[in-house]
């Protein structure tokens, strides 16, 4: 029995794979800029540390609690960048983005392996599996690390 409701291809291609391409776009742009920011965060303070060392007499009898706070900040945002993976995803959301503008621009141009009567079958094939195993690794990426992040 066929179902009540068949997307034809406009639809799939506006309402599931360009929206999908979108998010996926947006997601890795988020991760990019966080894993960004928190990394050169790190490597300011890093990078201060020595100098903090070297000169304590800059800040006098405060020296040793900005010390303290700045190996703090350091190991803060170490934790921060390994938790939430950042880099990890951002790359990884880059690369489902980019696989599922290469299926739309393959089955829009009628290229193999879009140029036979399956076409569009084919087509959302490629497009779940590449959405499925990205959830899928996701998911598996998500219990290792006892975090979710928000969809």
């Amino acid at each position: 029995m066929g179902s009540a409701y068949q997307m034809d291809e406009t639809t799939y291609i506006n309402e599931r794979l360009d929206d999908q391409i979108d998010w996926y776009d947006r997601k890795s742009q988020s991760c990019q800029k966080k894993f960004k920011r928190l990394r050169l965060c790190e490597i300011i303070f890093a990078c201060s540390l020595p100098l903090l060392v070297g000169l304590p007499e800059l800040f006098g009898a405060y020296s040793a609690p900005i010390i303290a706070l700045v190996g703090v900040a350091i190991a803060v945002l170490s934790g921060a960048l390994a938790l939430y993976k950042f880099e990890q995803n951002w790359v990884e959301y880059r690369t489902t983005s980019e696989s599922l503008k290469h299926q739309r621009f393959l089955y829009l141009t009628g290229t193999m392996p879009y140029a036979d009567d399956d076409s569009f079958k084919q087509l959302v094939l490629r497009v779940e599996n590449l959405i499925s195993k990205q959830n899928s690794d996701w998911t598996q990426s998500a219990k290792q690390t006892g975090t979710e992040e928000n969809a």
